[in-house]
């Protein structure tokens, strides 16, 4: 791949990932980036993004992939210590250049180090997560010393684009709950109006009367007013409407106390 062909893959991939997000399935964008990851970065052979709540130690593995005949990193690179660990601790990047010479970590070297994996670099994900948690995104190689400062440079584009993945999944996630929140409010309003009106008419009351009886109903018999207007609404639509009276204790003398 010639370097003029390889910054266009890379211009096209960003471009992708910031699109990721279609739904409300924030783990499938997430596994659908980590593949895009794999596919893009030169010598990667499992990429894996990784989250935290509030302390470092509640760590999970949200998606991974791997090459055809190589095993996904699994969840226990998170126990001990460890460059995953350190990452999400810190919010530092971690490098390991060689898994079977390096130090630092010898038990996660020791466990990637059978697994077939040589050299590892985590980055942190730059995020407006609330909460306080934080993110990785880990790429592996077979091949030791394959993370360089060019290839660096290039997790490192796409890592601040999973923080994209991230935020327009949480952006998205926000305007989807706002509007299926319009929606209720706007049906409740509705059906407490259809009630309103039920009542008005039954006992010949005006606006102010009728809203008076729902609020009554809902305050005497510990009954939310959405449900109370429901139930009237429902109880009409079925010619029961006089029993749904008699249960919120509607009528004609209550009534007459909410109008005088």
């Amino acid at each position: 791949m010639t370097g003029e062909t390889e910054l266009l893959t890379i211009a096209q991939e960003l471009a992708e990932v910031s699109r990721l997000v279609e739904d409300d399935d924030v783990t499938g964008a997430l596994g659908r980036f980590a593949e895009r990851v794999m596919r893009t970065v030169p010598g990667c052979a499992a990429a894996t993004v990784t989250v935290t709540g509030v302390r470092p130690e509640q760590a999970d593995v949200v998606a991974a992939c791997a090459t055809p005949g190589a095993a996904a990193p699994a969840q226990d690179m998170l126990t001990g210590d460890g460059p995953l660990v350190e990452a999400l601790r810190y919010r530092e990047p971690r490098r390991v250049d060689d898994t079977r010479t390096d130090q630092r970590w010898p038990r996660f070297s020791a466990r990637l180090a059978d697994q077939g994996y040589r050299s590892v670099l985590v980055l942190p994900v730059p995020t407006r997560r609330r909460g306080g948690g934080s993110a990785v995104l880990t790429v592996f190689s077979d091949e030791p010393h394959r993370f360089d400062e060019t290839v660096h440079d290039v997790v490192l584009l796409l890592t601040v684009h999973a923080g994209v993945v991230f935020d327009n999944a949480q952006l998205f996630h926000d305007s989807r709950r706002l509007v299926d929140q319009l929606k209720v409010a706007l049906e409740t309003r509705q059906t407490i109006g259809q009630a309103q009106g039920l009542l008005m008419r039954h006992f010949g009351c005006d606006a102010q009367g009728g809203f008076g009886l729902l609020k009554g109903a809902s305050q005497n018999t510990n009954t939310k007013l959405r449900d109370v207007a429901e139930t009237l609404v429902s109880a009409h639509e079925q010619d029961n409407f006089e029993s749904a009276l008699a249960k919120f204790r509607l009528d004609a003398a209550t009534a007459g106390a909410a109008t005088s």
